[in-house]
């Protein structure tokens, strides 16, 4: 007996200690996250940013958590944003100034996500999460690009910038939906099959850590709405913006369709009592078409205005973040850093551009200034604390706004305030030579 005693606590203290008995001590500690982007979205489109569509479960989402009135994307179009989203980098320093487009003749066509740059999904796939990726992915066309392997254990979605709501066939005319790294036939709505899917990977990974990417389409074009039928065929002829007449009751109808989403997921969180444990975020990956509204900013889609990047934002975690708003300024590169501070992640082998935010998202700390900027086809812009400086590359002489006073950027003060205009022109050019050295 008095062998067996201590070879019994022996075998105890073996058990208590095993690295998988850690982790799921820990698990309790670290949140799931939840990530849900819209497309095209712009800041004048949700009711509860005063906007003029209907968005009841958004609205709650944002009443109960963290509405940020001071979110930018990192780009003023698709593919930038995503991979500074992912990256928590410039896209600039990843490799992906510029959309990605569908046309193979394109030397565009041709770019992806490099192998060597880490996601938040990988990071957080190394620390035992479960991760998927349900909808548009736009960070490359071919296999080597796949979400798969940049951290994704599942992929269900279309790799291009937009499919047909309905036949999810691409703009240049390709079928374009997949599982994983095959090309797969699914019948149903986008919105809907993305939400179907989120509500599956919730049911199947609830007791255990996840991160649930759902970058949806809506409300890109084509301008379907959910009774609508496909106007895209494989390898035929269409309108790339649909066949709808009334194009700006279909995004009306797209966003209405997106919050019915955000619904369902919230209220599977909450059936499956894990919503206490679950961040969710949403956000725009860039401003609104002239269909939408970036009102009150100044500008559209593919502009460095105020309404190209600035985009409605929410944080969501029911005990944790205070309901409140925040006027602090927060970009898409921001994320994958604050993800990882938050599922306790070491962060120090990355070399973000973006900052963590969880501080200020759970006790209002205030986040340190820093010099932003923003990089175009055809403009760039940087921000300084109440200070934006925009170059158009048209024009010979930038324009400087103090978004404190002048947030429509309707008022240019470069003339009477010569120094800061200079220096900031200074910054951004020193910028400009850094990413692209860091390429």
């Amino acid at each position: 007996m008095k062998y067996l005693i201590p070879s019994l606590l022996s075998l105890f203290l073996i058990f208590v200690t095993t690295p998988q008995t850690r982790i799921r001590a820990d698990d309790s500690k670290r949140p799931n996250f939840v990530i849900i982007m819209a497309d095209d979205l712009g800041f004048g489109d949700l009711s509860c940013f005063h906007g003029w569509i209907n968005t009841p479960h958004l609205n709650q989402l944002a009443k109960s958590g963290l509405r940020l009135t001071d979110y930018h994307s990192n780009g003023a179009v698709c593919s930038p944003t995503r991979a500074a989203l992912l990256t928590g980098r410039y896209q600039q320093r990843v490799g992906i100034p510029r959309v990605i487009v569908a046309n193979p003749k394109a030397a565009e066509h041709r770019n992806g996500l490099p192998e060597k740059e880490t996601t938040f999904a990988e990071a957080l796939q190394q620390q035992g999460y479960a991760t998927a990726i349900f909808g548009k992915w736009h960070l490359g066309y071919f296999p080597q690009f796949n979400p798969r392997l940049h951290g994704f254990q599942e992929f269900r979605g279309y790799v291009s910038g937009n499919v047909d709501f309905f036949s999810h066939v691409d703009q240049a005319g390709n079928a374009d939906w997949w599982h994983n790294q095959q090309r797969v036939n699914e019948s149903g709505y986008v919105t809907h099959l993305i939400t179907a899917h989120a509500v599956r990977f919730l049911e199947e990974h609830q007791d255990r850590p996840f991160c649930l990417y759902l970058p949806h389409e809506a409300p890109h074009y084509p301008y379907q709405g959910p009774h609508d039928k496909a106007d895209r065929s494989p390898g035929g002829s269409f309108a790339n913006h649909g066949s709808r007449v009334d194009k700006k009751q279909a995004y009306r109808e797209m966003v209405e369709e997106l919050d019915k989403g955000v619904g369902q997921i919230v209220q599977k969180l909450q059936q499956l009592e894990i919503d206490q444990k679950t961040v969710i975020f949403f956000c725009s990956d860039n401003g609104a078409t002239r269909l939408g509204s970036n009102a009150p900013f100044r500008g559209h889609k593919g502009s460095v205005w105020e309404g190209g990047h600035r985009v409605p934002a929410i944080a969501y975690w029911p005990g944790k973040i205070k309901p409140r708003e925040s006027n602090q300024t927060m970009l898409s590169m921001d994320l994958m850093p604050t993800l990882l501070a938050l599922a306790d992640a070491n962060a120090d082998k990355f070399a973000f551009d973006g900052i963590d935010v969880s501080e200020h998202w759970l006790a209002a700390a205030d986040l340190p200034e820093r010099t932003l900027f923003w990089d175009t086809t055809k403009s760039q812009a940087v921000r300084d604390g109440a200070w934006k400086l925009v170059q158009q590359n048209n024009s010979k002489s930038p324009q400087l706004f103090q978004l404190t006073v002048d947030p429509k950027e309707s008022k240019d003060v470069s003339q009477q305030q010569p120094q800061i205009r200079d220096q900031l022109s200074t910054k951004l050019k020193n910028w400009k030579k850094a990413v692209q050295s860091a390429r």
